[in-house]
């Protein structure tokens, strides 16, 4: 009755003569077995720091070089410092920056024609139409339906230069 030592855990297991000849018979239970197989490494998430397992293919892959324990710190990484502003995809010079710019300045979030203060429909007009410019003079909230007049109907158009005068 040959007994082993398991490669991991170190306990003493009994092993068949035949397992022994064919070279298996090294692991206790299939959990140390499972453990004795993994040739990757433990490395710290990039975000929080955890400690996690990453497979040879997966450190291989890597482009970046940089680990992470979920999909949501991976996505924390590349929303806050992979892909913005002039990284992103979509980055246009930044001339789409003007919504940031009038919430930043503290403007009012109201309608400036029919005072609707639903965040959810307001958007930024540019009084001269001219996109480029920023300044913030030049910027007003407007519901969906005002700014949809304003560009469509002179008379709201005119409302409208009354008001900001």
């Amino acid at each position: 009755m040959p007994q082993v030592r398991c490669k991991i855990c170190e306990t003493e297991f009994y092993a068949k003569p035949s397992w022994l000849k064919r070279g298996v018979g090294k692991y206790c239970s299939a959990k140390c077995q499972h453990e004795g197989q993994k040739k990757g490494r433990i490395v710290n998430c990039f975000i929080c720091n955890k400690e996690v397992y990453k497979s040879l293919k997966d450190l291989k892959v890597s482009k970046s070089k940089k680990y992470f324990c979920t999909k949501s710190c991976q996505t924390i990484w590349r929303n806050t410092i992979v892909f913005v502003g002039s990284k992103h995809s979509n980055w246009k010079g930044g001339e789409n920056t003007y919504r940031r710019l009038i919430l930043r300045n503290g403007v009012s979030q109201i309608c400036r024609l029919c005072k609707t203060e639903d965040k959810r429909v307001l958007a930024v007009h540019h009084v001269d139409k001219n996109r480029k410019n920023n300044n913030l003079d030049n910027l007003v909230w407007l519901c969906h339906n005002c700014h949809f007049l304003i560009h469509h109907d002179i008379v709201e158009m005119k409302k409208l230069m009354e008001i900001l005068v």
